[in-house]
């Protein structure tokens, strides 16, 4: 479904990402995990074409890399950032129709779909998006990257600054994303959380994969958690 190949990506003389190769398969939920600044979020960035990538990004066997930012939109791959990047001054309800690809755009993901999903935002529909809570905007963003009706989505630290009480419906959501056929690639600190809803885990250290495995594996490795997660 996606995958990358040997991928490097630079900040000017910055090489943050080094060799970075993996891969997400229909209808899983991948994690990636690391620590702060090695390098993850920036992966998520030369996936989208936000950061110029060097190596191979592909998409449904078709090659990405190189593209615009919305030509990989519309390949079918969504992305809801770490900032969630709604617009503060529209309301729930133009944020979310922002999202479709065009007008009159119908697929998996229309309203009633969302908002069986996420019926706080149903509520919340004339609301300007900087008056609601933190964990609605970031509904919202996940709400809205759906409208577009993605193949895949990568969600870039879903439950950072969020209730305990929320992360838990946010884990729930992704997870009720994917067994609706839409692969997850997550950024998450959270340890516990990506170990409960992962199919996969990566680990990524100085802008490089230090491990590939199941939740399972990577909790049966204490060393490899002590080098490279633990504070």
């Amino acid at each position: 479904m996606l995958s990358t190949h040997d991928l490097h990506a630079y900040y000017g003389k910055s090489h943050v990402l080094r060799g970075v190769s993996m891969n997400v398969q229909p209808g899983e939920i991948v994690s990636l995990l690391g620590r702060n600044g090695v390098g993850r979020s920036t992966l998520c960035k030369a996936v989208m074409g936000l950061v110029a990538p060097v190596g191979e990004v592909r998409f449904k066997d078709q090659v990405i890399s190189g593209l615009d930012p919305h030509q990989i939109a519309h390949r079918g791959l969504g992305y809801v950032p770490e900032d969630r990047a709604i617009f503060p001054g529209l309301t729930v309800a133009e944020n979310l129709e922002l999202g479709k690809k065009k007008r009159g755009q119908t697929g998996r993901w229309g309203y009633d779909e969302i908002f069986e999903r996420f019926p706080r935002l149903k509520e919340r529909m004339e609301f300007p998006g900087e008056v609601i809570s933190g964990g609605e905007q970031q509904m919202l963003s996940m709400a809205r990257s759906l409208m577009g009706d993605p193949e895949c989505i990568i969600v870039d630290e879903p439950t950072e600054g969020l209730a305990p009480k929320i992360v838990e419906e946010i884990a729930h959501l992704l997870t009720d994303i994917a067994a609706a056929g839409v692969s997850v690639l997550l950024v998450e600190q959270k340890l516990s959380i990506a170990l409960k809803i992962s199919n996969r885990v990566y680990l990524m250290g100085e802008g490089r994969m230090v491990f590939e495995g199941t939740p399972q594996e990577l909790h049966d490795d204490p060393e490899i958690r002590k080098e490279w997660l633990e504070v």
